[in-house]
């Protein structure tokens, strides 16, 4: 039984787990964008927002925080001057996953994993659509 036992374990052991998990935050916020399976994504959500939310916080004990998860200086000082300011004004859902095709191998669902921007719509909206001007023809016809 699982009781009060909360997140995957992605077929790894511990160490290997939290090693993996390490490295995929570390390439998110380099790359701001990265390709990975779903179930994956699902998990690393949990700890891009976790240091974001550091990020936001802005104190030195945030940022050692964040540094025993992201060993890299650099990506941290990029979370906290760069991407935490971006935030500045939402208070979570950081980030958002786009599932793709599932991978040719193995058949594994995949999924695009990003940050939301600001301001994105799903679909941009026009006024006045070719289909909207063609229905507005055969009306008048």
């Amino acid at each position: 039984m699982r009781h009060n036992k909360s997140g995957r374990k992605l077929g790894r052991k511990p160490d290997h787990r939290q090693h993996m998990m390490r490295n995929m935050v570390t390439s998110f916020f380099e790359y701001e964008k990265i390709t990975t399976t779903v179930t994956r994504a699902k998990e690393l959500r949990k700890l891009v927002d976790k240091m974001i939310t550091l990020g936001k916080r802005g104190d030195l004990h945030a940022r050692r925080q964040a540094l025993q998860v992201i060993r890299d200086p650099k990506i941290v000082a990029k979370v906290f001057e760069m991407i935490a300011p971006r935030f500045s004004d939402r208070p979570g859902g950081y980030t958002r996953i786009i599932k793709l095709v599932n991978r040719q191998g193995d058949n594994a669902p995949m999924c695009v994993f990003e940050m939301v921007e600001e301001g994105y719509e799903a679909a941009p909206k026009s006024e006045n659509t070719d289909t909207e001007e063609k229905v507005a023809e055969v009306e008048t016809a």
